[in-house]
């Protein structure tokens, strides 16, 4: 086995580890390298900002030694409005946003890149609305805005995050060109990981206050009075908009040595187009964002076992860093010489074209070159949608095999019949050779009740003690409070390249008991896995009203059960419906991840920090709730029996014509899209949904929120 090693070199210093999410790592080198941000929140770039007023309050200095100035406008036009002319006048400012908001910009944009004005705009990449709203993450804003002369940067983890955002500060300044700076929404954004921090020292040995002069220097002064935003007539227009041509033809060479310059300090060296795989690859997959990472686990796991993978021979992935300038001559010496067939995967729909922006940019690389390779190209993750392991190897059996262009993969479509197939063998081996690399965690838990928060903080106590790679995952329901939350957690001793929820679990928290009832929550259960349940039943009670599914489950996967009753103990301590710090401490007790004394001190040091400004009670209760875990219980499987439990949730009762007269209740179209449609996503398996099931225009009937009864309050009101 040849894979290609990249070579890393390093000359800085010790570097300290912290647990952050996306955001935060993009935003803490944002507020070190910028004097001025305006800002709008849109979800799910509004961390950024967020993180960026709480160090100015804190009164954390820049490299400049100053704190960040940071307006808050009525608009996200407003805000380009505000940048364009903060840029004007010399001031190095920045700001976070996507999705409409990016679209809101775009004008101003134009208006920056033409004045060759650096700065940089940190877009946690999210779908743009169409037939409907989607607050999760895709390509299509920053796609839609490729054409306005910003440079494009893409980071594919949390430490990229944090890394490019550097070298994107420090390549504008060098360039006077701008930079959108992009990562995928929620999935990288809201992505917790340990990474390597970047200090002030760290970047005051690679910033060139001679660049940062120059640019003051181009500033609108009434000492350097010019004219610039004028009208022009067709006489002259067109050679004036040729005239910064040389700008970004330089631009290439100076980011890819602004990268080298980054890797000698961080030990991290990026280039803009990293290939990983065979060095004698025939079949090689072209992708931009968090998928990367998938495909390059699934390349390496692949070739682990070559044997059982023949059919698809040698393979690898290139993952595109710089997407602007698009440098077609570096995208082909970074493929390697053997290769016959490429897809590429784009991660946005441009409706009417000839193919996705990626695949038609990488068409014409291979057309320009005159390389004799087939090249195919196809969608995938739109709206977030999840790209798995299986995916990935759906698509490079598509690569060898049928050679489907214009594919979607992750979905079933059996309207245009362009989905790629999930269930081949080829997967079901691959699922069968992931080995334990690492110890994953599903917890299922009620928005509000604090489980994300408490989630948040073990994998901060778990990254801080000990030398485990971590990650955090959060599943939101867009009903927010109330409604029901996923929390995927994994430690390992090697590095987590999953950026993709848990599909098999070594422990699974129940923090609601009505869970249960409603969803088919250990189908995600490992052999001789953990299950903690929050649970007023006493032991005795269980088996009687325990679903018979889930009781069967837990038998056959021969699962250790245990059950706490978190809500009493809450209640005792006048924490109200707050639970969180106690399943967060039985979750350490009996899942043995560390040691519990010292997640123990870890806890109460957290509560500490947390709860301190709400006062000395709240403190000694939330002390109390990390001890107070004496009602939590081991329960032996042998005493439970299959005796029947009907738990189906049914949305109503159909009145016995069979479905045929199309005028009674069991056959209205509102009852209709509620079985076919509405139930289905309310269980959990909105994914098994065809692309059948809807509308072309996204119009769904009215009349329908009679029919979800989600029933998982713990009390009615």
């Amino acid at each position: 086995m040849n894979i290609i090693i990249l070579d890393i070199f390093y000359i800085g210093g010790f570097m300290s580890k912290i647990c952050v999410d996306g955001n935060t790592a993009c935003a803490r080198i944002a507020y070190k390298l910028s004097e001025v941000s305006a800002i709008y929140p849109i979800t799910p770039s509004s961390p950024m900002a967020e993180v960026c007023d709480e160090m100015a309050t804190a009164g954390e200095k820049n490299i400049f030694n100053k704190k960040l100035k940071i307006v808050e406008m009525q608009s996200e036009a407003g805000v380009a409005g505000a940048v364009h002319g903060s840029l004007k006048a010399g001031a190095l400012t920045t700001t976070f946003t996507c999705s409409q908001g990016l679209m809101l910009m775009i004008p101003n944009m134009f208006k920056i890149a033409g004045e060759l004005l650096p700065t940089v705009f940190h877009v946690s990449a999210r779908a743009v609305a169409t037939h409907a709203l989607s607050i999760f993450g895709d390509h299509s804003d920053v796609m839609a805005a490729r054409s306005t002369g910003f440079l494009m940067l893409a980071s594919s983890s949390v430490q990229e995050a944090q890394d490019c955002a550097l070298i994107a500060h420090l390549a504008s300044l060098k360039t006077s060109l701008p930079f959108i700076h992009f990562f995928d929404g929620f999935r990288t954004s809201h992505e917790i990981q340990k990474i390597e921090e970047i200090t002030n020292d760290d970047i005051l040995k690679l910033i060139s206050f001679d660049d940062i002069k120059k640019f003051r220097e181009r500033a609108l002064t009434p000492k350097n009075p010019h004219q610039s935003g004028t009208a022009q007539n067709p006489d002259v227009y067109f050679q004036n908009r040729e005239a910064s041509n040389s700008y970004y033809d330089k631009a290439f060479s100076i980011i890819e040595k602004t990268m080298v310059e980054v890797g000698k300090i961080t030990g991290r060296n990026y280039k803009p187009f990293e290939y990983y795989g065979d060095e004698d690859a025939k079949n090689v997959i072209v992708v931009m964002g968090s998928a990367a990472q998938t495909i390059k686990d699934v390349v390496r796991k692949i070739k682990d076992n070559e044997n059982v993978f023949k059919k698809l021979g040698k393979i690898g992935v290139l993952n595109v860093r710089l997407y602007r300038p698009f440098n077609t001559q570096a995208f082909i010496n970074s493929l390697p010489k053997t290769v016959k067939k490429i897809a590429v995967l784009d991660r946005t729909k441009e409706s009417g074209a000839v193919g996705e922006p990626l695949y038609v940019d990488v068409c014409s690389s291979i057309n320009i070159h005159g390389l004799k390779v087939d090249v195919i190209g196809g969608r995938y993750g739109l709206g977030s949608k999840e790209f798995t392991p299986s995916c990935a190897i759906a698509v490079f059996e598509n690569l060898v095999g049928e050679n489907k262009n214009s594919f979607t993969v992750g979905i079933e479509d059996d309207v245009t019949n362009c989905s790629l197939n999930l269930n081949s063998e080829l997967i079901s081996n691959f699922k069968d050779i992931v080995g334990n690399d690492c110890y994953q965690m599903m917890f299922f838990g009620l928005g509000s009740d604090g489980t994300i928060s408490a989630n948040k903080n073990s994998i901060k106590i778990i990254g801080n003690s000990s030398n485990k790679f971590v990650q955090g995952y959060f599943e939101y329901d867009s009903k927010k409070s109330g409604s029901l939350t996923v929390s995927h957690l994994r430690f390992s001793d090697k590095e987590i390249l999953m950026p993709y929820e848990i599909e098999e679990a070594d422990f699974i928290a129940i923090h609601n008991y009505s869970f249960i009832n409603k969803f088919n929550i250990l189908k995600h259960l490992k052999m001789n896995g953990t299950v903690l349940l929050n649970t007023v039943l006493k032991e005795d009670e269980l088996n009687k009203n325990l679903p018979i599914f889930f009781k069967q489950d837990l038998v056959k996967k021969n699962a250790k059960l245990f059950t706490i009753d978190a809500q009493n103990i809450a209640s005792s301590l006048g924490l109200g419906n707050k639970i969180n710090i106690i399943m967060q401490s039985a979750f350490f007790k009996t899942s043995n991840v560390i040691d519990f004394e010292t997640a123990k001190n870890e806890m109460i040091e957290a509560v500490r920090k947390t709860y301190k400004r709400k006062g000395e009670k709240v403190v000694l209760a939330n002390e109390k709730a990390v001890l107070s875990f004496d009602n939590l219980k081991e329960i032996s499987l042998s005493n439970l029996t299959n005796e029947v439990f009907d738990s189906e949730l049914n949305y109503y009762e159909h009145d016995g014509c069979n479905g045929e007269c199309g005028k009674c209740l069991g056959c209205s179209i509102e009852e209709k899209f509620a079985e076919n449609v509405m139930k289905p996503i309310s269980l959990r398996e909105g994914n098994k949904l065809k692309v059948s099931g809807f509308s072309p225009d996204g119009r769904d009937p009215t009349n329908t929120s009679q029919f979800e009864k989600r029933g998982i309050a713990l009390n009615c009101p």
